[in-house]
């Protein structure tokens, strides 16, 4: 992975965003996760937190991990608008996923979207995946080759991926998967036009 994604590449990403940049939570994370019983979770590289507050909201406790503190100063504004329940459940982290590991099957779910390390991918995905606990959901949402080029950081190679090489990455004695697709869904860049973004989705549980 590009050694562009560091921590100033992404701190200032997120320097000049306002609340107008506030978005939902990732349609992918709502569609996979929704149906699932409620317990802790490890929401790493959260951004500005629409995920984690969006898991909070629905009875999760949440650990955010990102390694932007712009990021997580946003995110930590936009939780206390929905309420002290909302910020309770959930622990915000300054740490680099790329030297950062979280407990071993700790959470009852560990999702990761659109994660750029500096460092190996492959590293820290095997980190997240042995951060599930048995029985426990893992949830990765990345860039699919065929993505729509108007977003900057999405035209760079290494931030793409497949359902079938996320998959590659787990060990299929331990862990069943559920889902491995590209998937399409719209989205409006920064210019206001509507583009259609394309996803590589991967959610697996772990094996008691």
């Amino acid at each position: 992975m590009s050694a562009e994604f560091g921590k100033a590449y992404w701190e200032e990403r997120y320097r000049g965003h306002t609340a107008l940049h506030r978005s939902g939570p990732n349609p992918q994370l709502v569609a996979e996760v929704g149906d699932l019983r409620p317990g802790t979770a490890l929401d790493a590289g959260c951004g500005e937190g629409a995920n984690a507050i969006w898991l909070a909201s629905h009875g999760w406790r949440v650990t955010a991990v990102d390694i932007a503190s712009t990021a997580l100063r946003h995110a930590r504004e936009y939780a206390e608008t929905f309420g002290d329940d909302v910020v309770s459940r959930i622990d915000w982290a300054e740490a680099d996923l790329t030297a950062w590991t979280p407990a071993e099957e700790h959470f009852d779910l560990v999702c990761a979207h659109y994660v750029h390390p500096a460092a190996s991918r492959q590293i820290v995905f095997r980190r997240l995946a042995a951060a599930v606990a048995p029985g426990g959901t893992l949830l990765i949402v990345d860039h699919h080759p065929s993505h729509e080029p108007a977003l900057s950081h999405a035209t760079v190679p290494a931030v793409h991926i497949t359902p079938a090489e996320l998959a590659a990455g787990l060990d299929s004695d331990r862990w069943d998967i559920a889902v491995a697709e590209a998937r399409t869904r719209p989205a409006t860049d920064s210019d206001g036009c509507e583009i259609t973004l394309h996803d590589a989705v991967l959610r697996a549980r772990k094996r008691p």
